[in-house]
């Protein structure tokens, strides 16, 4: 998401941390529609905790519960050493940690660019699980990155918070940095997600990929 805040200059500069940009989303205002239109619906927000996702969702009437994935996911904690000097994530007890809901079902999740920055062998466990969480006729909201308009390979990138607005725009503010893991294709998109239907693609100016998939 460099592109967003003008990258960064040669002296380490760069937006401020707490820069908030606003960028068009045609997959949120989707979901928009749906949360003005029901009632009392579940939402699962992945991403840095934010307090303006928490009071707009419950100000609609709406519950949400949030889950901070990359952050975490980038921990040593995960890694379990192997006899042969590698290491393997543990993606059992990373599951546990993270994505236990005691009975608790969704009907809309904003999984935001979290695909770009999840380890290979988490994300699709990670899919498998809020699939299996999610009501019949939830739908998720993801981004994916464009490969052109990636930086080199290993290279550290802003993460970013997306924080809703009551307006088919969100307000992107950078958190931290990470470097990006995984690049898709649409088709690769469409085959990671096969577990959903009703796919709805979207690009924006910024070289985001957004689809809106249904349970």
């Amino acid at each position: 998401m460099l592109n967003l805040f003008g990258g960064k200059d040669k002296a380490g500069g760069g937006a401020a941390t707490n820069e908030r940009v606003s960028r068009h989303s045609s997959g949120w205002g989707q979901l928009l529609d749906r949360m003005r239109g029901e009632e009392s619906l579940r939402v699962l927000d992945i991403g840095p905790t934010s307090s303006t996702n928490i009071n707009f969702v419950t100000g609609l009437g709406h519950s949400i519960y949030l889950a901070n994935l990359v952050e975490d996911a980038a921990k040593r904690e995960w890694i379990v050493a192997q006899e042969d000097g590698s290491g393997r994530f543990d993606v059992e007890r990373f599951l546990a940690a993270h994505l236990s809901f005691s009975g608790r079902g969704f009907d809309l999740v904003l999984f935001w660019d979290t695909a770009d920055y999840l380890p290979e062998e988490l994300l699709v466990p990670v899919l498998t699980r809020i699939h299996e969480v999610m009501a019949p006729g939830g739908q998720m909201l993801a981004l994916f990155h464009q490969a052109a308009a990636r930086s080199r390979p290993g290279e550290k990138e802003d993460f970013c918070r997306y924080h809703l607005t009551d307006t088919n725009k969100v307000d992107v503010q950078r958190v931290g940095e990470y470097p990006p893991l995984n690049s898709y294709t649409n088709r690769q998109i469409e085959r990671l997600l096969e577990s959903f239907k009703g796919f709805h693609f979207f690009l924006g100016k910024d070289n985001v990929r957004e689809v809106v998939v249904t349970r």
